[in-house]
Order: C-alpha cells, then sequence, then structure tokens
C-alpha cells in the first residue's frame, strides 16, 4: 500500500531451508579479498594477534567407504571437485581456507582480515557451500557415480592468530585456541547434509538465520555441556536495524533538526524538485535508524523503496538494486520463473507501454531471462549502461504517479554497478518527485556534493545530555544505576548502537535484571566490550597497511593518550616513518593530535578503538611493549619521575619486571594516598603485594610489603570505613613489619593508623596506649611534624576519657601550625585543623565557651578552603558535634548535609553514614519524630554491624531523649541503662555526666516520678562532671537539681546550688545553657 515500505509490509517468507541467497549465484569472478588476506600475511608474516573469529570445518561424510573400492584417480575426480566447491563458497563471502585435507577443508571467518559480519559470513558459506553440494551431488547420480554429502561446524570465539613463513612466498595462517577445536567437534556432531554450530555463533546469527535446537551435548575436553544448533534455512532479517527493531526500538533522541531537514527536502520533493540527501556518520552513530524515523513519517500518498548494501556484497553487481526490483515487483523467494517474469511485466504495463523494451534487461538483471536470451551476445558495457537506463526510467515514470522516497543504505559496501546506477539517478532527478536518500560511513566518497538539489547531514555521536536519556529510557531511573550510566557513557562516548549492545550484553551477561525495574545484580568496575562491537571496531582496525596496525597496537599499550617522543621511543621507527604513519591514522579518525608544548600529544578519538586494538596484542608483545614504555618514560622524564609514578606503575605491572612494578605500585599509592585519591591508592597498593610473591629473595621486599600495607591500610580507612576489617589485617601486619624493620618514622605511621582503626571501634584502652608509643616515636625523632601528629592523637584519646584538661593540653600542642603539611596521613591531611575542632569541643566541655566557638569557627573556615574532600568531610565531625552542644541545631544539620554530600559524591561510606547520624540529632533538637527516631537507631546498628562504636553515648543521648519527647520515656531510660553500661566497657566517658542527668529528667517523666531517684542521677551527674572538669555539663545537671528542688519547695537550697556554679562562668553568657541558667536564677530570685 502507498506509504508503507514494500517488502517490509508484505513479511516476505524466508527462502526456503538450505537455499544460499539468491543473489550468491550472480557473483563475479573475481580477486575478492582473499587476495587481500594473502597479501596482508606476506606482508606482514611474523604478525601474531588476539582475534573474535568464525572456525568452520567442512568434510565429506564417508570418503573412506567412498574411495576403498574406486581407482584412486577416480576417487580424486570425485572428491577434488567437492573440495574447490567447498573452497569457493568460503572465499564467496571473503573467507580465509587455512587447510585443505585430503576430504575437507579448515576456514576462517573474521581473519586475517576482520569483518564486522563474520559468524553471518560463516553460515551463509555454509548454506553455499552445501547448495552446491547438493547441484554436485544430483551431477553424480545422472553419471551413475556415488554420491557425496558434506557435513558442517562452525563456532564462534577468540583465538590466537599466528602467521609463519613457511618459504617462496608462502605463509601458513594459523588459529590457536579452544574456538577452532570446538568448530572442528561441531562438525563431526552434525547430521550428513547439516550444518552444526555452537550457541556463541547461534546468538550472533539469531534472526538471520533459522535454527533448530538439538539440546546440550558433552564434548570432550569441556567442563559444561554445549547446546548444539541446526542451520535450517534464512531467516528474515537482513540488517543490524532490523535486528534491532525485532528487539524494540530504544527512544530515538538527539536528531530533532536532522529530521527537520529531511522533512524539507521532502517537501520540496514531492512537489517536483528532486533531492538528495546523505546523512554520513561512524558505525553504529544511528545511520539506519534515522532513515527508519523519517521513513515512518512518510506520508500514504507515496511510495517507499529500500536497498541495503551488504559488507561482503562488493563484488556481487547490483546487489542492492536487486532486492529493490523484488519488492517494488512483488516477487515473492517462492515463484518461480514464469511467475516472477508475470510480475514484472504486469508493474510495467501498468506504467504504460512505452517500458516494455527494458524487460530483457530486468529479466536478466533478476535472473528470469528466457531461453533465447536476447542479451546473451550483447557487449557486457552497452548492456550494463542500458539496465542502468532502464531502472533509471521506470522510477521516473512511477514518480509521475506518485512521489517517491529511494533509500540506499551502507553505500560504503556499494558494487561498482549499483554506484554507476546512482551517479546516473542523482543527474536525473532534480525535476522528479524523487527524495534519494543514502547513507555511509567516513571513508565512502561520491562526487554529488556540488548540485544544488544535494544536502548533507554528518551524524555525530550524541551528546551528554541525549545519551543520558537514552540510559535512562534503557535502564530507568534508579539513583543506585548513575555509576552505571556514568560508565557506559564514558565508554561507548555517545554512539547509540554501542550503547544499546553494552546494556544489552550486561543484561545477557546476568550482570543486569529486569523485574519491574532494573537492578544491578553485582558490582561492576569494568564492562567487556561486546562481541558485535569489537567485530565493528576490528574490521576498521584490519583494514590499516600491516605497520600501521602495528603502530595503532603499539599506541594502544601507551594508553588512550601519549606524547610524540614516548611513540618514536617506543615504537622504534624512524622519524620519518613515525610521522607518515601518524598522519594516516589521524586520516583515518584513529587518533587526534592535541597542541602540546614542546610536542605534540595525541589521543585516541574513541576509548573503545585503543581497547579492541589494545586487546588484540598479544599477551607476551604487549608485555614487552609495556616495559619498553616504562623504560621510556624513565629515561624521558628523568629529572620529573614524580609526575610520572601512575604511569610507570601502570606499565610496569603489566610487564615482566617485577621489581620495578612492585617498587612503582608502592611509590604511585603512597602518591595517590597523598593527594586523597583512595580508590586509586588501594589499587596500586593491592596489585603491588599481589606480585609480591614473584620478587625475587633478597630484593628489599619487606620493606616494599611495608609501603603497601600501609597505604592499603591508611586508604582504606577512607573507601571502606575506619573499623573495616581490611584496614585491621593490613595495618597489623604492616606493624609487624615496621618494628622488624627498626624504621621510627614507618613505624609511627602504622602505629598511628592502628589507633584510628582502634578509636573508631571504641577500644579507648588499645588506642591509649597506641597514641602513648607514637609520643614515644616522635620524642626520640626529634620531628616536630610527628609530635604534632603525636599529640593529636593522645589528645583525641584522652578527650574521648572525658580528660579534658589533660586533652586540651595535647590539642593544643597538635593545633600548632606547621612549617609544611604533614608527610603522614593518619586521619586526614591537616592534622591542626582537625585537633582545632576537637579542641574547641574539649573547651566547651571545660567552660570556656566563647574561645570554643572562636576555634570551631577557623576550623570550619579551613575545611571550606581544602580541595580534599575527605579532610574537609572529616574536620566537621568535630565543627557539627560543637554545634550540638551548644545547641546550634539549624548550623549543625548544615554541615552535616555537607559531610553526607561530599561521602555520597566521592564514595566515603563512614562519613555518609556519621553525617545522617548527626543530621538526625539536629532535627531531634527541633521536635521528637518517631520516624527520625528510627533512622537513627538504624544508622547506629549498621555502624555497629561494621564494627564502629565511637561517639555511640552522645547519639544515644539524643536517642533516648527524642523518645522522651515523643511520650516514651521508657524507652529513653532503656537507652540509657545500656549505653551507661557500655560505657564501663569502652571507658568512653565524655558522656557519662549528661547520660546521668538526662536519665533523672525522663525518670521525672514517668508516671508516678520518683524524684527522690531523679535528685539522686542530678547529684550523681555533678560529682562526675566536677571530677572531669566538665563545667559545662555540670551547669546543665545543677539547672536540673535546681528545678526539681524548687519544685519541692527548697528555693533557697536551688538558688544556691545554681549560683555557684553560674558564678564560676568568665563567658559565654549570650550561649543557650548560660542564657537558660541566668533566666532560672532570676526566677528563683523572684525577679
Amino acid at each position: 500500500a502507498c506509504g508503507q515500505t514494500l517488502g517490509r509490509s508484505r513479511g516476505r517468507q524466508p527462502r526456503r531451508a538450505g537455499a544460499a541467497p539468491e543473489q550468491a549465484r550472480r557473483r563475479r569472478k573475481s580477486a575478492s579479498s582473499s587476495s587481500i588476506t594473502n597479501a596482508h600475511i606476506i606482508e606482514n608474516p611474523k604478525a601474531g594477534e588476539r582475534k573474535i573469529i568464525t572456525a568452520l570445518f567442512a568434510d565429506i561424510k564417508g570418503s573412506m567407504e567412498l574411495m576403498q573400492d574406486l581407482d584412486p584417480e577416480e576417487a580424486r575426480g570425485i572428491v577434488d571437485p567437492a573440495l574447490q566447491l567447498m573452497v569457493e563458497a568460503v572465499r564467496h563471502y571473503d573467507g580465509h581456507v587455512v587447510q585443505s585435507t585430503g576430504d575437507g577443508i579448515f576456514a576462517l571467518f573474521g581473519a586475517p582480515v576482520a569483518h564486522e559480519d563474520h559468524p553471518q559470513r560463516a553460515l551463509y558459506a555454509a548454506l553455499r557451500m552445501r547448495e552446491n553440494m547438493h547441484r554436485y551431488t544430483s551431477r553424480l547420480r545422472e553419471a551413475g557415480s556415488a554420491p557425496v554429502e558434506v557435513r558442517i561446524g562452525v563456532n564462534t570465539g577468540e583465538a590466537v592468530m599466528r602467521a609463519v613463513a613457511t618459504g617462496k612466498g608462502h605463509v601458513e595462517y594459523t588459529p590457536i585456541g579452544h574456538s577452532t577445536s570446538l568448530a572442528a567437534r561441531m562438525q563431526t556432531l552434525a547430521p550428513t547434509g547439516s550444518i552444526a554450530i555452537t550457541s556463541a555463533t547461534q546468538k550472533l546469527c539469531e534472526g538471520y538465520f533459522q535454527f533448530e535446537n538439538l539440546g546440550p551435548t558433552r564434548i570432550k575436553g569441556v567442563s559444561e555441556p554445549v547446546t548444539v544448533y541446526e542451520v535450517t534455512g534464512l531467516g528474515p532479517l537482513r540488517t543490524r536495524l532490523q535486528a534491532a527493531a525485532r528487539r524494540g526500538f530504544t527512544r530515538f533522541v538527539g536528531r530533532a533538526a536532522e529530521l527537520e531537514q529531511m522533512q524539507h527536502a521532502w517537501e520540496l520533493a514531492r512537489t517536483g524538485h528532486g533531492q538528495v540527501v546523505a546523512a554520513p556518520g561512524e558505525p553504529g552513530v544511528g545511520k539506519s535508524r534515522l532513515l527508519a524515523e523519517f521513513k515512518a513519517r512518510v506520508p500514504r500518498d507515496c511510495m517507499v523503496l529500500e536497498a541495503y548494501s551488504a559488507s561482503h556484497g562488493k563484488a556481487t553487481a547490483y546487489l542492492p538494486v536487486i532486492e529493490l526490483l523484488r519488492d517494488y515487483f512483488e516477487i515473492n523467494s517462492e515463484d518461480d520463473g514464469r511467475k516472477r517474469r508475470e510480475r514484472i511485466l504486469g508493474k510495467l504495463l501498468g506504467l504504460g507501454h512505452t517500458l516494455e523494451d527494458t524487460l530483457p534487461y530486468l529479466y536478466g538483471l533478476l535472473g528470469v531471462s528466457e531461453t533465447n536470451d536476447p542479451l546473451a551476445q550483447m557487449d557486457p558495457q552497452v548492456r550494463q549502461r542500458r539496465t542502468q537506463e532502464a531502472i533509471k526510467r521506470i522510477l521516473l515514470r512511477e514518480s509521475l504517479n506518485q512521489p517517491l522516497v529511494v533509500t540506499f543504505e551502507d553505500l560504503h559496501w556499494i558494487d561498482t554497478e549499483t554506484q554507476a546506477l546512482l551517479n546516473l539517478l542523482v543527474d536525473s532527478i532534480a525535476n522528479a518527485r524523487i527524495l534519494l536518500l543514502v547513507n555511509y560511513r567516513p571513508e565512502y566518497r561520491h562526487e554529488w556534493g556540488s548540485r544544488t538539489y544535494y544536502a548533507h547531514l554528518r551524524l555525530d555521536p550524541l551528546g551528554k545530555e541525549n545519551a543520558g536519556e537514552m540510559l535512562s529510557a534503557l535502564l530507568g531511573d534508579k539513583t543506585e544505576l548513575q555509576p552505571l550510566k556514568q560508565l557506559i557513557a564514558q565508554k561507548t562516548e555517545g554512539n547509540p548502537f554501542f550503547i544499546e549492545e553494552m546494556v544489552q550484553t550486561l543484561f545477557e551477561q546476568g550482570a543486569l535484571i529486569r523485574n519491574g525495574r532494573v537492578t544491578l545484580a553485582r558490582p561492576l568496575a569494568q564492562i567487556t566490550i561486546p562481541t558485535t562491537v569489537q567485530a565493528v571496531l576490528a574490521s576498521r582496525i584490519d583494514r590499516l597497511a600491516p605497520d600501521e596496525k602495528e603502530l595503532l597496537h603499539t599506541m594502544a599499550v601507551l594508553g588512550r593518550e601519549f606524547p610524540l617522543p614516548l611513540i618514536r621511543q617506543v615504537a622504534g621507527k624512524s622519524q620519518e616513518g613515525i610521522r607518515r604513519m601518524l598522519n594516516v591514522l589521524q586520516a583515518g579518525e584513529f587518533i587526534y593530535e592535541q597542541p602540546a608544548f614542546p610536542d605534540p600529544e595525541y589521543i585516541f578519538k574513541h576509548a573503545l578503538t585503543q581497547e579492541v586494538a589494545y586487546n588484540s596484542v598479544l599477551i607476551e608483545r604487549r608485555k614487552l611493549l609495556h616495559e619498553r614504555a616504562g623504560a621510556a618514560i624513565e629515561s624521558l622524564y628523568a629529572a620529573g619521575l614524580d609526575e610520572h609514578l601512575e604511569e610507570l606503575a601502570h606499565h610496569y605491572n603489566r610487564s615482566d619486571n617485577i621489581g620495578k612494578a612492585v617498587e612503582y605500585s608502592r611509590l604511585a599509592g603512597g602518591q595517590a594516598l597523598k593527594r586523597s585519591h583512595h580508590a586509586e591508592a588501594i589499587a596500586r597498593a593491592t596489585t603491588g603485594l599481589q606480585l609480591l610473591s614473584r620478587l625475587p629473595a633478597g630484593s628489599n621486599r619487606t620493606e616494599a610489603e611495608l609501603g603497601l600495607q600501609l597505604t592499603l591500610g591508611l586508604a582504606s580507612m577512607a573507601v571502606l570505613g575506619y573499623s573495616a576489617s581490611e584496614v585491621g589485617n593490613a595495618l597489623e601486619r604492616a606493624a609487624t613489619l615496621a618494628r622488624q624493620s627498626g624504621s621510627g618514622r614507618q613505624t609511627f605511621a602504622v602505629v598511628g593508623g592502628l589507633w584510628a582503626f582502634y578509636l573508631v571501634r571504641a577500644d579507648h584502652h588499645r588506642a591509649n596506649q597506641l597514641a602513648s608509643e607514637m609520643l614515644e616515636i616522635a620524642g626520640k625523632d626529634g620531628s616536630e611534624v610527628l609530635s604534632v601528629e603525636a599529640h593529636f592523637a593522645l589528645g583525641v584519646s584522652l578527650f574521648w576519657a572525658a580528660k579534658f584538661a589533660e586533652s586540651q593540653e595535647h590539642l593544643e600542642l597538635g593545633s600548632s601550625t606547621l612549617p609544611h603539611s604533614s608527610p603522614i596521613n593518619i586521619l586526614v591531611a591537616d592534622t591542626p585543623a582537625f585537633s582545632s575542632a576537637y579542641l574547641a569541643n574539649c573547651l566547651w566541655h571545660l567552660g570556656v565557651s566563647d574561645r570554643a566557638a572562636e576555634i570551631a569557627g577557623r576550623a570550619l573556615e579551613r575545611a571550606d578552603s581544602l580541595k580534599d574532600p575527605f579532610t574537609a568531610a572529616t574536620i566537621r565531625f568535630g565543627v557539627v558535634q560543637h554545634a550540638l552542644l551548644n545547641i546550634s541545631a539549624d548550623a549543625a544539620q548544615r554541615e552535616a548535609e555537607k559531610i553526607i554530600a561530599i561521602g555520597v559524591h566521592h564514595g566515603f561510606p563512614f562519613q555518609e553514614t556519621t553525617g545522617k547520624i548527626f543530621r538526625n540529632c539536629a532535627l531531634l533538637h527541633h521536635e521528637g519524630d518517631r520516624k527520625i527516631l528510627t533512622e537513627l537507631a538504624d544508622l547506629a546498628q549498621a555502624q555497629n554491624k561494621v564494627g564502629i562504636k565511637l561517639a555511640f553515648p552522645f547519639f544515644f543521648a539524643f536517642l533516648a531523649k527524642g523518645y522522651a519527647d515523643i511520650g516514651n520515656p521508657e524507652q529513653g531510660l532503656r537507652i540509657i541503662d545500656e549505653t551507661l553500661d557500655d560505657i564501663e566497657l569502652t571507658s568512653e566517658y565524655h558522656m557519662k555526666a549528661e547520660l546521668n542527668r538526662l536519665k533523672g529528667e525522663l525518670l521525672l517523666m514517668q508516671a508516678g516520678a520518683n524524684a527522690s531517684e531523679a535528685e539522686r542521677y542530678f547529684r550523681s551527674a555533678i560529682d562526675i562532671a566536677r571530677s572531669q572538669q566538665a563545667k559545662s555539663w555540670e551547669l546543665r545537671a545543677t539547672m536540673s537539681l535546681a528545678r526539681l528542688l524548687a519544685k519541692q519547695h527548697r528555693r533557697g537550697e536551688a538558688r544556691s546550688t545554681l549560683a555557684e556554679i553560674y558564678g564560676w562562668f568568665t563567658e559565654g553568657f549570650d550561649t543557650p545553657d548560660l542564657k537558660e541558667a541566668k533566666s532560672l536564677l532570676d526566677e528563683l530570685n523572684g525577679r
């Protein structure tokens, strides 16, 4: 019907099982790419690389029985033609025959030169081979000879390809790997006259062919059963777009402007101003999808005709045109020759008798010529010219009846005859109602650009926003999938096909599951390149000359970006030769040049191209190139190696130079730790430790392991949390090594790390011992830096133990401004600032509120100025705690939100969870809320599960008070009693006075309150606070006692008790506590 794509709307049935595509029989004899393949091998006889290939094995079933009763020459006369037919089928689809045995062949597709559709080519060749053998068998029967039957096996997988020169220009190109062996096993399993394949091949060819599942089969040498399929014929699909449509198109994004331009061209064309619109772009960028979306919008008063080029069709004359004409004349695969001629004649007569002279040319082109073909003796060039003229006349005549949209896709694969027809059409449609749409890859060239009715729509990859929209359509908008989306977007760089295939592969691998919503089944740090994407990129790379391809492989080992001097030194080529090859690679858009001083730098245009090129390099070759790269960096940048430690670690880790790999892993990990790149530090330290076992004896293994374990332990604190078992294991091992080595500074760093580990676990006895050891080591060393670190650690331990006066002394020393930044990271990179935050809390307890507020403010200013997010968040812990102590809930909530944001953004779990706990404490200052209380309890429980118990008495005081505020003092009292019991186990006494005060308050809130018991807890709180010199706690406890005494008509006692502690204070009179105390005193004094 008008407005519908012909053929597509009719749902043409697949050809009969076993039939190779009809156009394949029209393929001309030519050099094909087999000659290119042989040239590739001869030019590069030592070539070796890893490739994804499809292997095909075929043999004559029962050949031994066939030959046993025949003379050898007679047997050869039967077998040799069969082998020739097998070879012809392979070469027809650009396969490479590796070996021809006495009764069979072994062939490869996708190597030596990669093809993006090599699995489909192998199956097309298998079907052609089987059809050839059917015809040959028929001839043998007619001659009275025994028939021959073929059986074929196919598998797709990775193989190592090696080319070996055997002399006199002959080269054997041999694959090594499990994938070829499995193809051979498929052949032995195949029933006579059939094609057996693995699920690996079937998955890549689904829809393009028809299959019968033969079920799982046990195969020797394979641990799991292999599912075997039989190929029974062609399927309905011919293009990648059709395969995508079968799965269901994803949301079409980012091409509104291009559609608008195509629509404008269509409006011109339908009024008799013919137009040509070209949409070039790289593989996968969405050229075919754009045309499909436009064709779906074409109104019903027109006809759409489609032509598709095939990657294996360059040597088949008019391949896309034949399919277009079959659709136009409504020819079905089951039509015989007579029926096809009738359809062609009927259609032409409907257009007018003036086109009858085109019939012989159409019959010849569509393979339905009559016996007395009038064109048989015609000059080939004349016949070609008249055939093209006939097609042009038909299209122009049809456009008088209705406007035409004619599409030719993938012109980069077009044959020369179709190209000539296109040139003729372009020159002829200026005044016709025809819109000619074409698409192609950048390497294709034409000469239509000067036409006034030509428009060029270059398609670039999707921008960040459109790629994100596409990923949201595929994966949904769940927050937890955002890192995965970013990883996919980064790898695919906005290529829609690559995005779709990566997501599809993740579902197939079980990494993603869809159960109403898409969820991540397991963490993903890496994404495997889908086979389909790898094939597209590998086919581009394999079109390079051998020396250019070798240079590309070398640069892939160097990384995504690389400077020119490094290329020269590692590649070992002449300067002139490298420059020439770089120009070729730039022209092919494999790499871009980036301006840099003093030498230019280069970058791979696509990260995936670099990854595919890298993965194709043999592992031994990779190791050699990585070691060369490391040595070149050492040589080129000897004066500034600190700026290249990460690169050196990367290259040597992938080489066989284990000594340098371990050393640079240690140095790079330590540098990353100083820069607060904690995940990178963990990765480097982990790699270095894994390599240690391969380090020769006597190679400073102890020193190397010490540095690596220390880096691993300290970096893991940030990423996994201070109390993680990985932190403790690494630091305990490092401590053992440090004490063996006798190095004071290394021992100090390790002991400092262990101090932090035990501190957050609230093992204050052990933490205090370690802090004292740090001070002892610092004293022996005489270093001001170590002294500041040690005083800070001891001051913190004393703070939690409620020894506030002693803590103040050490924290003031820890707050000293250093002449340079500390080289040792215990908790944070800025020890004086963190010490100041603790000092503020200590001074608040001691009743020096104004000075405490001033110091807390300075600490916050320092946190705001830092570029290190980990330190900025950690310093805020002390600032938020001070704000909560000072009853500044809004300020506490504001800074807690910042801690949470840093933790979420940078992946610091301890900071994130503790920030949320602080935020809930701040919210409880305003009102009791059951939801907030539940969340606070859950967060504390989550911390407890991973061993974090520091500051629990502080948090639980807010929790207990919150339950009392919502009318459940009993639950609050249970929490206080449990916390007081825990305090005696941990020795974390800083909240003991306040918890006793709160217990008295909650006792008074119960029905039938026991005032005497409450008074006892208030007096206990005062005694504890006095013993700790905690004047602020003493003030609060005294206010609670005074209110109780006043209710008991003991106003004089209440007034004198409160006046005594209030009179002690000399500052902080604007703080909430002292304002409340002043108000209560005035009330007691009757004012």
